[in-house]
């Protein structure tokens, strides 16, 4: 059975850099909130934040680990303290996967970002990507540190 794992990312800036490791074998993740392309992300954001909440909540159920990509703007992101915080409240193991070296779409790396503040005071552990059978080895420990 695939394990259900929550991604968190900045979804304009690195959806393209996600997309590249996405498809994990044993892994059903969830792309930026259940935002599995951008006419669903620009409908929640013309509805507000109590929308785009919700949607956070639902993409969380029945996950197990919150990985929280880290690009060169994801600690600024709106929502990363939010999701954060709710993987916590649910028991979500955790994991940072820094991702700023791998090409956008126009074949351009990215500068380094800053680990957000929650996941740092959380105790995550963070890694730079190296291949998927490394990612999901991470997030076998980060279920397993979470006793998931």
């Amino acid at each position: 059975m695939a394990r259900r794992v929550f991604f968190s990312f900045h979804y304009q800036r690195d959806i393209w850099r996600v997309n590249q490791i996405r498809n994990i074998p044993n892994i059903a993740g969830s792309a930026a909130a259940g935002f599995h392309d951008a006419s669903l992300w620009e409908e929640a954001k013309e509805k507000g934040d109590a929308e785009i909440k919700k949607l956070i909540d639902e993409a969380l159920k029945n996950t197990s680990v919150t990985v929280v990509f880290i690009g060169a703007n994801t600690a600024g992101r709106k929502y990363i303290n939010y999701e954060i915080e709710k993987s916590i409240a649910r028991g979500n193991g955790l994991v940072g996967i820094q991702i700023h070296h791998l090409k956008d779409e126009d074949g351009n790396t990215d500068a380094a970002g800053k680990t957000p503040g929650k996941l740092t005071a959380a105790g995550a552990n963070v890694y730079k990507y190296a291949d998927k059978d490394k990612l999901a080895a991470r997030i076998e420990e980060a279920a397993s540190a979470a006793g998931k």
